[in-house]
């Protein structure tokens, strides 16, 4: 528009050089910014804890990252689909965490292996995470884009937790009460710099939960997903496929201490490897087959 505006003045007069000058710092801008084509996450969910701030173009990462994340990565994946064909509703992803805080296991992935390879109509895909900040997010989001799944659900383990919690939502921080397997230990830093303070789950909690009484299984509404890895995750899930104009719906389930764990602590609460799979296939189900959730109450007093 500069050009043409000037075109019939002085093509070469100082002027149109300046405005050439000044037309061309927002683009090298904006080439700075651009998402690096070797991760699938907004460039705002690379975090690194301990070096906040240092990149003065952040602030406006999240727009370019929207159109420019999908396309190194989206081509690429385009013939996973076509091939097996069930990219509009037809799998679920059920991701599990390493073991942390030198624990042997972690029940969150041992109730993956566990699950059924279909559940409700769904094809089950499993995916276990790194408990790390920053990692976890890139490596569900490469599994998601990889296997294109109409429900995303992460499982976390919750010391001290006698229920399985189907939790309401993630907040926008990170506040480690010990460092993650990296060593790293935020505090008080948001998951994404300039994201929202908090994402609800897209997936009926209450739904889910009822189905979970059905089998016998122990759960409940949680409405805190804590300030560590499973919080982290949770939220940069949920803006990952916000960034991506997903369809997908996403949610956390917390799980106890497995019985085996708690074969050495007084006082502990757990629960059989075997009622939490069966619990969260009730939930894959019950998620899958209700687009709303229900109105019951769940909330707390606390």
């Amino acid at each position: 528009m500069l050009r043409r505006r000037h075109k019939t003045p002085k093509p070469g007069s100082a002027r149109e050089a300046t405005a050439s000058r000044e037309g061309g710092t927002p683009r090298t801008q904006r080439s700075r910014r651009r998402a690096r084509e070797d991760a699938p996450v907004p460039p705002d969910l690379r975090i690194e804890p301990h070096q906040r701030g240092a990149s003065p173009p952040q602030p406006e990462a999240p727009k370019p990252a929207a159109k420019a994340s999908p396309k190194p990565h989206r081509p690429a994946e385009a013939k996973a689909p076509a091939a097996h064909k069930p990219r509009a509703g037809g799998i679920v992803l059920v991701t599990g965490f390493e073991p942390f805080g030198g624990d042997e296991t972690n029940p969150s992935w041992d109730v993956c292996t566990r699950l059924a390879r279909e559940i409700g109509g769904l094809r089950v895909e499993v995916c276990r995470v790194p408990c790390e900040f920053r990692r976890a997010i890139e490596v569900v989001a490469a599994a998601i884009e990889k296997h294109q799944p109409s429900i995303v659900l992460c499982l976390g383990l919750a010391s001290g937790r006698t229920h399985m919690g189907v939790e309401r939502v993630a907040i926008n921080c990170d506040d480690a009460r010990i460092p993650d397997n990296g060593g790293v230990q935020p505090i008080d830093q948001p998951v994404a710099a300039h994201g929202p303070p908090a994402y609800f789950a897209t997936v009926p909690v209450k739904a889910m939960v009822a189905a979970m009484h059905e089998k016998g299984v122990p759960a409940e509404v949680s409405n805190t997903a804590g300030t560590f890895v499973c919080n982290h995750l949770m939220y940069g899930v949920l803006h990952f496929l916000a960034a991506s104009a997903s369809a997908a719906r996403a949610g956390f389930i917390h799980v106890p201490r497995a019985e085996g764990m708690a074969l050495s602590e007084r006082a502990v609460a757990s629960m059989s490897l075997a009622t939490m799979a069966r619990g969260v296939e009730a939930a894959i189900a019950a998620a899958h087959a209700h687009s709303e959730d229900i109105a019951a109450a769940g909330g707390t007093l606390d």
